[in-house]
Formats: C-alpha cells, structure tokens, sequence
C-alpha cells in the first residue's frame, strides 16, 4: 500500500504541470481564453476549406481540362489530314481555350519531381494519366498565369497550353486572407475590451494593496462590470470598518494611557517627597521601567496604522536611530546605499529599525546597520556579536511577550514586543522581518518593505 501511494506521489500531474506553463496575469489569461478558440476555429475551418473545397474545386476543374485535351488528342486520331488538325486547332482555340501545336520529331521534355506545396501538377497528372494512355510531360511552373501538357505520338508531338484558371482555383486564397484580417481586427477588438475590462480589478488591487500599507487610497470610483463594482462598494465597506475601527481603538488607548500616565506621575512624585534612600532609588527604577514597559504595551497595541506613509529619508532616519543608540554606550556602524528616499510611516519604521537595533544593543558590544534600496525595495540588516538565537526559536521570538531565557534578569529589561512590534510594523508596509545567523556571530535581523 506505500509502495504504491510512493509511486502515485511520483507521477506527474498534468493539471499541475498545464498550471506552471499558464500565465499568471487575469489580463493574459483571459486574452488566452478568447484568443485560442478563435485560433482553433479558424484552423479547423481552413483545414476544411483547404480539403473540402479548394483541393476538391482544382481536384474538378483538372479533371474538366484533362477531358478537353483528351477529346483534341482523339480528335487528332481521327482526322490525321493537315487541313483537318486546322479545324482541330481553331475549334480548341475558339470553343476550349486551348493553344494547340503539333511538334514533329521533338521528344517530351525529362520529368521533374512535382512541386511540394503546388498541387496542380499532381493533380492534373493524375487526370491526364486516366485518360489517356499515351507519354505525356506537364509543365505548371514555367509560367505562372498558362499550362503546358505534351502528349507523345508517334511522329510528333501534340502540345496544349491553356490558362491556369481554367485548372486551378486561384482566387481560393482570397478567403484565407479575408478570414485572417477579420481574426485580427477581432483580436484587437477583445484586446482594447478586455483592457477596459481589467483595468478596474488592477486599480482595486492597487487600492488594497496602498490600504495594507497604511498609503491613502484616493480618486478611486467603482468602474467595470457589475460583480468588479459589487467588489469595490465590499472593500470600500471593509476599509470604512477598519478605520472605524483603529479611531475607537486609539481613543481608548489614548484614554487608558492618560489614566495609567497619572497613576505613575504620582507615584513618582510621592516617590520624590520621600527621603532619599536605596529604597526610594529602586522604586523610582521600578516605575521607569513601568513607564517604559507601559510605552511598549501602547506602541504595540497602537501599531501605528493612523499614521499616514510619506516622502522619508531613509538614511537620515538611520543615523538618527545611530545617534539615539549611542547613548547606551554601544556605537553601532551606520551605512546606506541607493536613492534613501522611500515612502513609509516615519515613526513607524523608525520604532521598528530602533527596536531591532536596541535588542542587538542589548545583547552584543558590536552593532551594524546597513541598509540599502534597489529595485524597488528597501532592505535594513542589523547585525551583532551577540549570543544570537537558536534556529528553533527564531519564529517564536516574534511572539508577544516571549523573552529567551538570556533576556530574564535585571540587566536586560523588557517588554518582549520589540520584535513583535518591528515584524507587524514591516508587514503594515507590505514586508517582513526575517531573523538569520550574522556574520558577527549573533543575530541579523532583515527588514524589508516594497518601497
């Protein structure tokens, strides 16, 4: 039973395989979709007409001229007198279109290997060959508008020339061509339609992705067919609740921080009216880090999402995170490359880009922060020579309020929402933060965002 489940796993599916050669755009798609069966049809109809009508139609008018130059060939067998192949002669002209010569003493000219895509020649031979049992030598390529047929007698030979149209349907590839303009002008037609047609779903698109982060999605009206519509009047709903919804939720922190900020503004001014103590000293610490820790809880919950994108400069930022880390003790080596303008939420990527340089600060005594933009995105590396974070845990340590156990004493306060707020600050700008090992020994941490 595995053995056989092994195998069907192996085969290939060609569901699967048909989807990785399909393109991937709806626009393409569906020019696919009107397109090739309109190929289809047009080659079933010219395979059709080709063998149906065309080949049958020259298939009959061959057959129609290998029957006149058999009669003038009998013709000639029964009136062998001079003055009767004159009759013979203008009778061919006059009533059959024929030009008739008699050669005497001139064999037929050497065979050639008929034409590969000319079927004339073939056709017309064949017709001859069943009527008259005689040599004979057919020439459809010399001159493209007349043809030639010699049949050996004899004494002589008897040579018929003729128009081609009266063998060949020359006009038959008129309806090709007609059948090939029309499939263009059809094609350009479903072209300039379809494009109408996407251009609303790209613009929706457009519009959510600039929602997910956190841009303004302006001068956007409902366009297209009725269920593109019914999808714009549903995301238009959907981001009327989420901003609804972000307002609520910032008037509440905003309460809940004012009240928790007075509670600690009193303590820390009892605090101040004590004498001075150890005592008094750690609760002073106790309500900073409370302070901090409280901060930390707000930015998290907050996540900046009313913050609107903007024109930022993205190496300036880093050197103002630099300057900020400085003062911990710890320089951290600042360098940026490409064009630093980008468009984000400046306060918070600077509150990402600061948390994963304050976690490298502490934790390592060698930081560097490298940043860089090129096609189309912005990517911060921020390194240290820290213990780092073992491969297993590298996806928890995104979690809320999760600290590893190196992090668990006084020396290393914390929330534990450091990284937690850089990951969610990156994906509100369509990104990531991805945790590696650094070339320093410890930790790199990689922020990206699509600029």
């Amino acid at each position: 039973m595995t053995a056989h489940s092994d195998a069907s796993a192996m085969k290939p599916r060609p569901r699967r395989a048909l989807g990785t050669l399909m393109p991937k755009g709806l626009y393409t798609r569906s020019l696919l979709i009107v397109i090739l069966p309109m190929l289809l049809l047009q080659s079933i109809v010219a395979l059709i007409f080709m063998e149906r009508h065309w080949e049958r139609t020259t298939q009959m008018l061959s057959s129609a001229v290998a029957q006149d130059i058999a009669a003038l060939a009998e013709m000639r067998n029964a009136f062998p007198e001079l003055a009767q192949r004159e009759i013979l002669m203008r009778i061919a002209k006059d009533e059959l279109s024929f030009d008739v010569e008699f050669l005497l003493y001139q064999p037929l000219p050497a065979s050639r290997p008929p034409p590969l895509f000319f079927i004339l020649e073939g056709l017309l031979s064949k017709e001859i060959a069943s009527r008259i049992d005689r040599p004979f030598w057919v020439d459809t390529r010399s001159d493209d508008r007349r043809i030639e047929v010699r049949v050996k007698f004899d004494d002589e030979v008897m040579r018929f020339r003729t128009h081609t149209s009266r063998a060949y349907a020359s006009n038959s590839h008129i309806f090709l061509v007609w059948m090939v303009v029309a499939s263009i002008l059809l094609i350009i037609v479903s072209i300039l339609f379809l494009r109408n047609q996407i251009r609303p779903i790209l613009q929706l698109a457009h519009a959510a992705e600039n929602l997910g982060k956190g841009r303004p999605v302006a001068n956007f009206q409902p366009r297209g067919a009725q269920e593109v519509r019914n999808a714009t009047q549903a995301f238009f709903a959907m981001r009327d609740r989420i901003e609804k919804q972000i307002e609520q939720r910032t008037t509440m922190l905003a309460g809940v921080s004012h009240d928790l900020r007075t509670v600690l503004t009193r303590l820390r001014l009892q605090i101040a009216l004590l004498p001075k103590s150890d005592e008094t000293s750690d609760l002073g610490a106790d309500v900073d880090e409370m302070e901090r820790m409280l901060e930390g809880y707000l930015a998290f919950a907050r996540g900046d999402a009313g913050e609107a994108a903007q024109p930022l400069d993205v190496a300036a930022l880093l050197k103002s995170v630099g300057a900020n880390a400085k003062r911990t003790g710890v320089a951290p080596q600042i360098s940026f490359s490409g064009d630093p303008m980008v468009t984000a939420r400046p306060d918070a990527l600077k509150r990402a880009v600061g948390n994963l340089v304050t976690n490298a600060l502490r934790f390592g005594s060698k930081v560097t922060v490298d940043g860089r933009h090129e096609n189309g995105h912005l990517v911060i590396t921020v390194d240290d020579n820290g213990p780092g974070v073992p491969d297993d845990m590298r996806e928890d340590v995104f979690r809320p309020f999760l600290r590893l156990d190196q992090a668990r004493n006084l020396d290393h306060p914390g929330s534990g929402l450091g990284l937690t707020i850089a990951r969610d600050v990156a994906r509100g700008h369509g990104g990531d933060v991805e945790l590696s090992k650094s070339p320093l020994g410890g930790l790199r941490a990689r922020l990206y965002i699509p600029s």
